[in-house]
């Protein structure tokens, strides 16, 4: 695989988290509530992750060496989780808002790992990000004095959580595959959902009555797309590119729910996310204008 192709995975696989928070409230104007809609999200990833282990492995999953997968799983679900009780006590846009910390807080993992301090490029970059998130969420006529600190803790933990996420996906497990790593993943991550979110969809009758329908959406797009991308991106592309990358879950929400939920896109929202996509691509662009001025330099010579 060519080394461009790596980021534009991690990219598509951030851009399919993107369309969740928009699947989830579908299904709640469908008379679903968000803890059925996410419980079927992982329960149904997980039944995707085993079919295609079945259809390409045929044998036992390895565990040796696995702890790696096990961490990821698990931070995969807290992220859910606790993104989920932050949306309870606060505005959806400032949520959002919260939990895109993930990507300073993934570009500080980073630089502790590797004990180094961030580069110009990424620090401009974080700085376009967190001001075209706070515009693109709307979060200029939110009235934040009456939110409850819960709110903040839970917010804030989702954004460690989800950072801490991208930086488990970097180290890769030797002998391990991506198919076997995915079913591992989904494995552990539905397990912790079952202690935390509505278990009950399995023996109620939510299942039947159209809710396999959003699990699929979201089992698809929430847990085998991402978690199979980031797999092979991530370590590639490394934990820091990887957060601020995944920004681009932000414009894809924003998008998916103007074209399905009817939502009005403003002017401030468009430049949110204008400034957001240029964040993103601004590394890629700097690191591309030194190679070409490298090759002018050495033409000269």
């Amino acid at each position: 695989m060519k080394p461009w192709m790596y980021p534009l995975l991690v990219v598509f696989g951030a851009a399919s988290y993107g369309i969740l928070s928009t699947i989830i409230k579908l299904a709640i104007q469908d008379g679903f509530t968000a803890s059925e809609a996410v419980t079927s999200q992982y329960y149904t990833g997980f039944l995707l992750a085993l079919i295609i282990f079945i259809l390409v492995k045929r044998g036992v999953p390895t565990l040796r060496g696995s702890f790696p997968v096990l961490i990821a799983g698990l931070l995969t679900a807290i992220t859910g989780t606790v993104y989920g009780k932050a949306v309870e006590y606060m505005p959806a846009s400032l949520a959002v808002v919260l939990l895109f910390q993930f990507t300073w807080i993934g570009m500080l993992y980073e630089c502790i790992g590797a004990k180094r301090l961030p580069k110009q490029s990424e620090v401009v970059s974080l700085v376009f990000l967190f001001g075209g998130t706070i515009l693109a969420a709307g979060l200029i006529d939110v009235d934040v004095s009456g939110i409850p600190w819960q709110g903040w803790a839970w917010g804030l933990a989702a954004a460690f959580s989800f950072a801490a996420f991208v930086t488990a996906n970097q180290k890769p497990v030797p002998g391990m595959d991506v198919v076997t790593r995915l079913f591992l993943m989904s494995f552990y991550a539905a397990i912790v959902i079952t202690f935390f979110q509505s278990p009950e969809i399995l023996w109620n009758g939510m299942l039947g009555d159209g809710l396999w329908i959003y699990g699929a959406i979201l089992g698809v797009f929430g847990i085998v797309l991402p978690i199979f991308l980031f797999s092979i991106g991530v370590p590639k592309v490394g934990a820091g590119m990887s957060s601020i990358l995944s920004a681009v879950e932000l414009p894809v929400a924003i998008i998916a729910s103007m074209l399905l939920l009817g939502e009005r896109l403003t002017l401030l929202q468009f430049l949110g996310i204008f400034l957001v996509l240029f964040g993103m691509t601004w590394p890629a662009m700097l690191q591309r204008f030194a190679i070409k001025r490298r090759l002018r330099l050495r033409q000269a010579e």
